[in-house]
Parts: C-alpha cells; sequence; structure tokens
C-alpha cells in the first residue's frame, strides 16, 4: 500500500545479501505468468468455457487491469484510487459475449487466486512485512474493479431490456 520503493538489497540470514522486491515488481515482472495462470484455471471452468473465445478475447483485458492494480500498489495510502477503466470497458465487452453476472464475478475470483498463487511462488523474495497490507490492497482493487464491471454490465443489460419493450 504505498512503499515506492522497488528493490532493495537486504542482508539474508547472515549467509550473504539477497534481492527483496515490492509485490508490485514481482506482479510486473510475472505479468504474462498471472495471465497463463489464469487462463489455465478458467480453461477448467465449463461454465467459463461454454462461451467459446480465442486468446485475446478472453485475456486482452488483463494486461491493463493487472497494471491498474500494479499502479495502485505503488500509491501512497492517502491517495484516492482512480475508477479503473479497464474494468468499466470489461464489463461491457463480457455483457456484450453472452457471460452472466456469476461468470464476470468468477472470472474476477480466479484474477485473486493466480495473483496470490504467483506472490506465493515469490514469496522468498517478498518482504513479510508488506506483504498482507499489500494483499489487502489487491484484494480491494480487483472488488472495485469487479463492481465497475458489473456497474456497467448492468446498465447495459438495462438497456438492452429497454430496447426489447419498445
Amino acid at each position: 500500500m504505498g512503499e515506492s520503493t522497488n528493490s532493495a538489497l537486504v542482508a539474508s540470514d547472515g549467509a550473504g545479501v539477497g534481492t527483496f522486491a515490492s509485490v508490485a515488481d514481482i506482479l510486473e515482472s510475472k505479468l504474462d505468468q498471472v495471465i497463463q495462470e489464469w487462463l489455465a484455471r478458467v480453461e477448467k471452468e465449463p461454465e467459463l468455457t461454454n462461451i467459446p473465445l480465442n486468446f485475446e478475447e478472453r485475456t486482452g483485458h488483463l494486461p491493463q487491469l493487472l497494471n491498474d492494480v500494479i499502479r495502485r500498489l505503488r500509491m501512497d495510502e492517502a491517495t484516492q484510487a482512480p475508477i479503473s477503466e479497464a474494468a468499466a470497458h470489461h464489463g461491457d465487452l463480457r455483457s456484450r459475449q453472452g457471460y452472466t453476472v456469476a461468470m464476470a464475478v468468477e472470472e474476477s475470483r480466479l484474477l485473486q487466486v493466480s495473483i496470490f498463487s504467483t506472490l506465493h511462488g515469490s514469496q522468498q523474495h517478498l518482504k513479510f512485512d508488506r506483504v498482507l497490507p499489500d494483499v489487502v490492497t489487491i484484494a480491494d482493487e480487483v472488488d472495485a474493479q469487479l463492481k465497475q464491471q458489473m456497474l456497467r454490465f448492468m446498465a447495459a443489460d438495462e438497456a438492452r431490456k429497454k430496447v426489447r419493450t419498445k
């Protein structure tokens, strides 16, 4: 939550010098890994794969959503987080693609699991005292993105209902 130091060298167990990175740095360096892990998890969910999408259609939104998470992790705690435009556009897109609200929520849940799994795999490089506050920030940001997606999703759904009743 706002730790602005990127990477720092610190002593590790007195046996030498180890490199510690911020959660934001780890996510930035492992962006493709997070996306691949998310896709693997999505592909195990028949409800999600029931809508046939190519790689770009299924994952094209993730780099910007993840960059929004990374930007949020690097913000000062007192700074108001901006609304994710990428999340709003993603809500519109998934609505047009035929997703249900439950499907969008599941995708968001899988994104958090993929992020946390990636961080777990890199835990030896993380400063322990920053992990929990950053996990809270990640959960808050991904949930805020989901809210934006759902607001747009519901607005699109409402607009379709109005068109049908005319």
